[in-house]
């Protein structure tokens, strides 16, 4: 399912990252890899801060419609 579906603060493994390759790699550089762990800090208005790599990091609703956990 989508990132966007997930409980606040439950901690998830990505399963994939979908969309074009630019888009992957920039998911890729923020620290949402596969098999990484991803935690939904707060999510406003389909906005949503998560915890990645010990980083917290901003994401738009349709970068999180692109993470699969």
């Amino acid at each position: 399912m989508p990132l966007t579906m997930v409980k606040e603060g439950e901690p998830n493994i990505i399963k994939k990252i979908g969309g074009k390759e630019e888009t992957r790699k920039f998911l890729e550089n923020l620290g949402f890899v596969t098999g990484g762990t991803v935690t939904v800090i707060s999510a406003m208005n389909g906005n949503m801060i998560v915890n990645v790599k010990d980083s917290r990091v901003a994401i738009g609703k349709d970068m999180a419609n692109r993470i699969l956990v």
